[in-house]
């Protein structure tokens, strides 16, 4: 693994993105493709970026996988439960080998009182057409009373949350009561062919705003690692 410097972009309203750490560069892929020749490359040449474009467009994943990210990411609890679908999914896709590991902070053993809810700018309407995505449309909310009722009924499920607590109530229990808009935390690293699906999956019109947000953070942090790669892999119209 390289050392970096740290890369963290904020993301929704107390969210962020983090890249820890990453194992390889784009050179880690040409020289995983050309040990099949017994070659092996120390600095990146014009043949060598040819070759990542032409192992991209023949879809010949394996060197891919030899580049690694590790992220540090902070969402809201729906966000994470659509994004580890990428995590267990995985093991039904036609690539069981693009890697994934989830390591998540855990209410058995963080009391959460101290936690952030996710409170969106606005409430957008839902679509007529798509009954699992909404529009762009915002529902008409005069003077707040809508945001405002939001952030009550949070904060509302936080006393209920600490009075169990206080009352000796097990915080495995306790937790049940949280919101879904919770933040939680949770360490990602999946291999660069893994980071691609998520990314072009996640940063479709059709998926719900918030995760996209972490789509793009994911997005721009991937490209400062292996930028000729990701790029080459991005441009395919199917990367699974």
């Amino acid at each position: 693994m390289q050392t970096l410097e740290q890369q963290v972009i904020p993301v929704l309203d107390f969210g962020f993105v983090e890249l820890v750490d990453s194992l390889g560069t784009d050179l880690t892929v040409v020289n995983a493709a050309r040990v099949s020749f017994g070659k092996r490359k120390t600095e990146l040449s014009d043949g060598d970026r040819k070759l990542i474009n032409y192992l991209a467009a023949h879809k010949h994943w394996s060197p891919f996988r030899h580049v690694q990210l590790q992220f540090h990411c902070k969402v809201p609890e729906f966000v994470a439960r659509q994004w580890y679908k990428h995590v267990v999914g995985i093991a039904y896709s036609e690539c069981p080998t693009v890697d994934h590991a989830w390591n998540e902070i855990s209410l058995r053993y963080v009391n959460a009182s101290e936690f952030e809810f996710y409170t969106p700018k606005g409430f957008r309407r839902q679509s007529e057409d798509n009954k699992q995505a909404s529009t762009d449309e915002l529902v008409e909310d005069p003077g707040d009373a809508l945001i405002n009722r939001y952030r009550s009924q949070c904060q509302e499920s936080f006393h209920l949350y600490e009075a169990l607590v206080n009352s000796g109530v097990a915080k495995e229990q306790a937790r049940g009561v949280l919101p879904l808009s919770l933040y939680t935390e949770f360490y990602w690293t999946a291999s660069l062919q893994a980071v691609v699906n998520f990314v072009k999956l996640r940063q479709h019109p059709g998926a719900q705003f918030e995760i996209r947000e972490y789509a793009d953070a994911i997005d721009r942090l991937t490209r400062t690692v292996v930028p000729i790669s990701y790029t080459a892999l991005m441009a395919l119209e199917d990367s699974a």
